[in-house]
């Protein structure tokens, strides 16, 4: 009897609590709307829902008021220690994050610099930001470390590709420029031109630029024009070698440092897909889910009105919503 007592006393409390909570967990996880702060909120939300879980544990206990009271109060004081030792951490990342929503100076997607680490953007957290980097690898970077460096982004709507090369005096600069401006071209860079960024003691330092509209291709796009470079400037006859160059073998007066011009290399692929393959997921993953948003609204204005064509626009909606699901659950089992 003292037994089954004890039960209802501690346990039964405490299935309800447990019960209660985790339906509302459940019920937030369920309703808070989708979008670029989703995971954000969602991780807000149920650290908020996890203190006032131990406190309602507290109250629901068959202790004196006195005493639930002091655990309360020794409750609060753990809560106050640990957020007060985490504060350079935790509570800097995750202030962080907020500002880094709240900005928005760069989307899931997109190209970054932070200090040296370079990539496309596959998640943005509370805490943390995650790129994937040129070798395919993820890259965790802690938010407070974002926001105390600079942040480099590359546009959407195009960007300047640039390559330098460090020639010799004795090659006039108009020659350079016609040929470094005919690489960019041949590139597929819009509006080339060539600067010059050094006059060194040995050697004079160009450096070609052009803009890239499809920023997509932005790593192969670099390495085609370096390629396009050493063509033209060969097939211009421009030696690309320092002057203080000492070969030891004997030459042809002649003789030049160049390939032969008769060979053909194979076109550039594009590796971007194979090294930047999940952020291209989740970018994929967030312009469905915007579709979907776009239809479902679109689907309730249309529940508030009448006519045949409405019955007509509702399922053709629906079918979209339907195979957009479809869609978002396979792309969705690809995401690591």
């Amino acid at each position: 009897m003292q037994l089954i007592e004890s039960i209802l006393q501690w346990g039964i409390p405490l299935i309800i609590t447990l019960a209660v909570f985790g339906g509302i967990i459940w019920t937030v996880q369920r309703t808070v709307p989708k979008g670029p702060n989703a995971r954000i909120v969602k991780q807000l939300t149920v650290l908020v829902l996890g203190l006032l879980f131990m406190i309602a544990v507290v109250l629901a206990m068959p202790f004196e008021l006195s005493l639930k009271g002091e655990l309360l109060r020794l409750f609060g004081l753990v809560v106050t220690a640990v957020i007060a030792l985490a504060s350079t951490t935790f509570v800097s990342n995750a202030m962080s994050g907020l500002m880094l929503s709240a900005v928005r100076s760069f989307h899931t997607g997109d190209f970054i610099r932070v200090g040296e680490h370079f990539g496309r953007v596959t998640e943005k957290g509370l805490l943390h930001t995650e790129i994937q980097s040129e070798d395919r690898d993820l890259i965790t970077l802690p938010n407070l470390f974002i926001i105390t460096q600079p942040v480099k982004v590359v546009r959407t709507t195009g960007t300047l590709i640039s390559a330098d090369v460090s020639l010799g005096y004795d090659v006039h600069r108009a020659r350079v420029s016609e040929a470094l401006k005919a690489a960019a071209l041949d590139a597929e860079l819009e509006e080339p031109f060539v600067q010059i960024t050094e006059l060194g003691s040995y050697a004079v330092t160009y450096r070609v630029s052009g803009f890239l509209q499809d920023v997509a291709n932005l790593v192969t796009k670099r390495t085609q024009l370096r390629g396009r470079m050493l063509d033209a400037l060969h097939a211009g006859g421009i030696e690309i070698a320092s002057p203080t160059i000492m070969n030891q073998r004997p030459l042809a007066p002649d003789q030049v440092l160049m390939p032969e011009r008769d060979f053909h290399p194979q076109e550039e692929q594009a590796v971007e897909t194979l090294m930047f393959d999940k952020a291209d997921l989740i970018q994929r993953i967030e312009k469905f889910e915007t579709q979907q948003r776009t239809l479902v609204k679109e689907l309730g204005d249309l529940n508030e009105q009448d006519g045949d064509h409405v019955v007509a626009e509702m399922r053709w909606r629906e079918r979209q919503i339907e195979s957009i699901e479809n869609i978002l659950e396979t792309l969705k089992t690809g995401v690591d």
